[in-house]
């Protein structure tokens, strides 16, 4: 439920004057960071690899920027939680098991998704007690970015996350899987 003024932030760039003013010392209760980039799945030869840095500046430092601005107001909140929607295939123990072999997802995703699960787990050592952090897998959606045979409509998706942001579960950090059990890192 929106509370304040709308703002518009690009992830890319240093949290602005206005997101500030929206929160202006108001405790902030959940951090979803939502935004993400991929790129289209090419074999290495034809890797562009400033497509990878341009997956990882919206995926990981975007987060990282928004939670350094707005820890303040987190740790004001009763029981905070920052959740950076990532994806299964973030999962480096499920990479290295092949269990995404015949994919074409792109390597800038893949990587930029186990960094932000990386950030995920620094955030959570670092604010533990204080802040619980998880990585969410919102399922296969049926977006634009979603692999072909994707059967969970977006809004679905975002019903499971309101209903999961209610969740009294302490554990930090946490790899959630909004339609199935938890996930390896």
């Amino acid at each position: 439920m929106r509370t304040g003024p709308g703002v518009i932030q690009d992830v890319r760039d240093p949290v602005g004057p206005e997101l500030l003013a929206a929160v202006a010392g108001r405790p902030v209760d959940a951090l979803v960071n939502n935004a993400g980039v991929g790129a289209p799945g090419r074999p290495l030869a034809e890797v562009d690899p400033d497509s990878v840095l341009h997956a990882v500046d919206v995926n990981v430092a975007g987060p990282l920027r928004l939670a350094q601005a707005l820890l303040p107001n987190l740790l004001a909140a009763p029981a905070p939680l920052i959740v950076n929607v990532s994806s299964r295939l973030g999962s480096l123990g499920a990479q290295a098991a092949g269990e995404f072999r015949g994919r074409t997802t792109s390597y800038a995703y893949r990587i930029a998704k186990a960094a932000q699960n990386m950030l995920t787990i620094a955030l959570a050592q670092e604010l533990a007690g204080r802040v619980r952090c998880w990585a969410v897998h919102p399922g296969s959606l049926t977006t634009a970015m979603g692999a072909a045979g994707a059967s969970t409509p977006p809004g679905a998706a975002a019903a499971r996350l309101v209903r999961l942001l209610d969740s009294p579960d302490r554990t930090s950090p946490r790899f959630v899987s909004l339609d199935g059990p938890d996930l390896p890192w």
